[in-house]
């Protein structure tokens, strides 16, 4: 099992989008937070701890997250997918991008498809 955290600033549109596009591939298991202080699902040690691979929307969500828990980030690969916030939660443009982004990181994603 792999299991992937995307992360985002408020986790509200895009990380949630990805956990739910992810969450049903055979093999992964995906859960999402948000850096800002008012996320909707805070970013965290745990969840940190618990991921595989942190996928982060945007380079500045990289950057808040190493502030706040750069010593739990040792040893984790951390992925910046370049998806700015122009989308709305399961927007099909947004599936898209994910679809064509994540499984270039993620070997377990070979060959899964959009469901």
């Amino acid at each position: 099992m792999t299991r992937l955290l995307f992360v985002c600033a408020r986790n509200r549109l895009r990380s949630p989008t990805a956990e739910r596009v992810f969450g049903g591939v055979n093999g992964v298991e995906a859960c999402s937070a948000g850096v800002a202080p008012d996320a909707e699902e805070a970013l965290s040690a745990d969840l940190i701890a618990w991921a595989d691979v942190i996928l982060v929307m945007e380079p500045a969500h990289r950057a808040r997250m190493t502030r706040a828990f750069g010593g739990h980030l040792r040893g984790k690969r951390v992925v910046c997918l370049d998806i700015r916030d122009d989308y709305e939660f399961m927007q099909p443009e947004l599936v898209r991008l994910l679809w064509e982004r994540v499984p270039r990181s993620v070997p377990a994603l070979a060959g899964a498809r959009p469901g």
